[in-house]
C-alpha cells in the first residue's frame, strides 16, 4: 500500500496521523460513528456533508484496513454491515474533542453546531472517557 510506505519513509508522526485518518471523509466517519451513534453504511450515505458513495466504500475499507474500524454482519439484516470503531479508533476520541474546541474558537458562523463543545466544556474527561469507552 503507497501510504504505508510513506509513513515508512518519513518516520513523521504528523505523517502517519495524517495517512491514517486524516482525510476530511475519514474524520467525518469517525465522527458520526463516534458522536452520533451511526453504526451503518446507509446512515452514513445519509450524512449532511453528502459523502459520495465510491468515496464512502473507499474509506471505510481504508479505515478497516488501518484497524481504526472494524465491521461484523448486522443480525437483523445479515446483506448489511454494522460498524465500530475499534481501541485503536476510540482512542481518536482527544483529536475529534480538540478539534470541535478549536472550531467553536473560530467559527463565528451563526448556524455553527455547539452543543457537543458545551458538553466538553462541561466534563471533558467525563464526555471524552464515555467516548472511548466500548
Amino acid at each position: 500500500m503507497k501510504s504505508e510506505i510513506k509513513k515508512r519513509e518519513t518516520g513523521c508522526p504528523v505523517t502517519f496521523g495524517l495517512d491514517t485518518f486524516g482525510d476530511r471523509w475519514s474524520l467525518l466517519i469517525i465522527r458520526d460513528i463516534m458522536l452520533i451513534g451511526k453504526r451503518t453504511y446507509s446512515e452514513f450515505l445519509d450524512a449532511d456533508e453528502g459523502i459520495a458513495s465510491n468515496i464512502l466504500v473507499a474509506r471505510l475499507k481504508h479505515l478497516e484496513a488501518e484497524g481504526i474500524v472494524e465491521k461484523s454482519r448486522d443480525p437483523e439484516n445479515r446483506r448489511a454491515f454494522i460498524y465500530e470503531l475499534t481501541k485503536k479508533g476510540r482512542d481518536l476520541a482527544p483529536i475529534l474533542l480538540e478539534i470541535i474546541i478549536w472550531s467553536g474558537m473560530h467559527d463565528d458562523r451563526s448556524f455553527a453546531l455547539r452543543g457537543v463543545l458545551k458538553k466538553i466544556k462541561k466534563d471533558r474527561e467525563g464526555f471524552e472517557a464515555s467516548l472511548r469507552a466500548e
